[in-house]
Parts: structure tokens; sequence; C-alpha cells
């Protein structure tokens, strides 16, 4: 037998032996591993002192303390990305001005939240959000006055910009060209405005409100869905949420899991029945209860809160810090509760 032969038999003896032969079993009992003994980080925020757990952010932090920082585009369950700038601290030592919702909490660090920097900046990135984009619904459910409190609490003019231009025709921004840019003559401030895109019957797009906060990109991707229906295309003022090709979203990969729904801060993405309401003036968040229970289609238990308004279902979210969900769901657990409207013999 040759060499090579040989070889190639002592090879095949071995696959043989690796694939049929069941291991040996291991005596030892596994037991948990030990918990990280990683002692809580110590910093100052304001003068006032505070630990978090290591990996925690300085926006942790403020909340530790009730200091009020405003975000638009943290949301809990998603990954941060920075996008809105409103959440600005200055932290001692730092050439820049530092994301409060990112930027994780370093022993020794001292940080200020309400410098005239700090303030100047956040009215700037207020104002000039405030000037394009219909802010009408923003922060609407956050606890220290949503938009509307920071507007006065920073003191920020959105109309100094000059008076709004005029909105988009439907789909005109969607036409335009990757780099498009065209010199505004200053007589007016440039917007998003533009028509809702309605497509189909579970939720609409208004990208009159979109901040470009990317939530709804991070939700539809590796955060949650991973389905990547939608990203963000263009440049500059011209980006925006886009599907693949600018396609309809009934032909798009879109899943109508709403989970971008559900991390929009604005209202650029709403339940249809609730923009309709809205349209026809009878949403009323005042007069609407809301129900946990569990979603009914699966084994998996999927915590669902059902917003409920003159006995009707009229959205349907999960909360964030669900084991289970993670403030997410699929189509069934976020649209499949409008069955309960229906009436006996209709």
């Amino acid at each position: 037998m040759s060499g090579q032969e040989h070889g190639g038999h002592t090879r095949g003896f071995e696959l043989f032996h690796i694939f049929q032969e069941l291991p040996a079993r291991s005596s030892e009992i596994p037991v948990a591993p030990e918990p990280d003994p990683t002692e809580p980080v110590a910093l100052t925020v304001d003068d006032r002192p505070v630990e978090v757990a290591p990996g925690e952010t300085i926006l942790d932090a403020c909340r530790a303390l009730g200091v009020e920082t405003p975000t638009l585009c943290h949301a809990p369950n998603l990954t941060p990305v920075n996008a809105c700038r409103v959440c600005v601290v200055e932290v001692e030592g730092q050439r820049t001005l530092a994301p409060a919702c990112s930027r994780r909490a370093e022993a020794g660090m001292v940080v200020r939240t309400e410098t005239e920097r700090v303030r100047t900046a956040r009215k700037v990135v207020l104002e000039l959000l405030g000037s394009s984009v219909d802010l009408s619904l923003a922060g609407r459910h956050q606890p220290d006055g949503g938009l509307a409190g920071w507007m006065e609490r920073y003191d920020a003019d959105p109309a100094r910009f000059g008076p709004a231009a005029a909105p988009a025709e439907a789909g005109e921004r969607d036409a335009r060209p990757t780099g498009h840019h065209h010199v505004p003559d200053g007589s007016a401030a440039e917007t998003v405005a533009q028509p809702v895109k309605v497509d189909n019957d579970l939720y609409v797009r208004d990208y009159s409100k979109c901040i470009l906060c990317y939530k709804c990109v991070e939700a539809c991707g590796t955060d949650a869905q991973f389905t990547f229906a939608i990203a963000v295309a263009g440049r500059g003022f011209d980006a925006r949420i886009s599907t693949e090709w600018d396609v309809p979203l009934p032909t798009s990969a879109c899943v109508y899991c709403g989970n971008c729904i559900g991390v929009c801060p604005t209202g650029a993405l709403m339940f249809r029945s609730e923009h309709e309401m809205r349209a026809a003036g009878t949403w009323d968040e005042s007069a609407q209860t809301v129900t946990e229970t569990i979603c009914p289609y699966c084994g998996v238990g999927c915590t669902l809160e059902l917003h409920v308004q003159e006995d009707q279902v009229v959205k349907v979210l999960s909360p964030s810090d669900s084991s289970v969900t993670g403030g997410h769901l699929c189509i069934k657990g976020r649209f499949g509760s409008s069955f309960v409207n229906e009436k006996p013999g209709r």
C-alpha cells in the first residue's frame, strides 16, 4: 500500500471514529458560572454622586437621580444610534458634548446636564427639528411635558428660520436622486412636509413627522425583526426612510409586524385606525383604557397592551420591559385583535 493510500485510509478511519462513536460523558456535575464581581461605577451628575451598574449609560445615571434629560431617538429595547442629539451633556475634560443615551458611565466621570453649552445645543437642535418637521405628536408620552415642554424649557423658537416652505408633492422626495441638493433662496425654511402614505389596511406612514431617528430601521433590522424591509435613502436634507427601490409597502419585504410603529417617537408611523380617528377628531387618549393580556394566537405567551376606546380596540402595543417580547410583536399580536370589535350578528 502506498503512503498516499495509507494516509487516505487513516483519515477515513478518523472520520468514521468521529462521526460514529459517541464522546465519553463527563462525570462532573455542571454548575452555574460565578457572578461577575465587578463593582458599581461611581460618578457625579450635577454635583450629586450616583452609582450605576457596569455598562450602564450617563442617561441611566441621570434617571437614577431623577434628572430630566430629553430624548427622542432613545428606546430601552433598541441599540442607541445617537441621532437626535437632544440628550447631549457636558463631561468634564471632554472636548465635545456627549450623547447621554449611549455614552457609558465611567468611574470618576463628572457630568453636567444644564450648562450654557448644553442648553444652547439642545435649543438649536429643537429649533432645527421644529422648523422642518411636524412635531405635534413628538414626545407626547414623555413624563416632563414632551416636546412642548422642552421648547419652553430651552426657549426654542423654530419660527426664527422663517415661514415653512411649500409641502412636496406625493412621491417628490422619494424621486430625488442620491446626493441631490438645491440651494434655497432663504425666503422660507425647507421642510419634509408631504402627503401621508396610505397603501395598506394596517398602518400609515406620515413622513412629514419623521426626524430620522433610525428607530424604525433598527427595529426592522438586527434589533428585533431581521426583515430589513426599510433603510435610509438619500443624503443630506433629502435623506429619508425608504423601502428597497421605493416600492409601495405591500410589494416590499415588510411582514407587517408593526415593530416600527411601537418605537416611533413622533407619530410618523401609526395604526391606520388611530390615523383615521385623529383625522375625524374622535381620537381621545384620556377616554382610553389599557389592558394587559396574553396573545391568543400561539404558545409563546407575548404580553399585549390593548388600547380600548368606546369598546373598540384601537391599537395594540407591548411593554418594552416584557421578558418575552421586549416590546416587539408579530403581525398577529400587533394587528390580529380587530376581530373582537365585530358585533354579534354583523
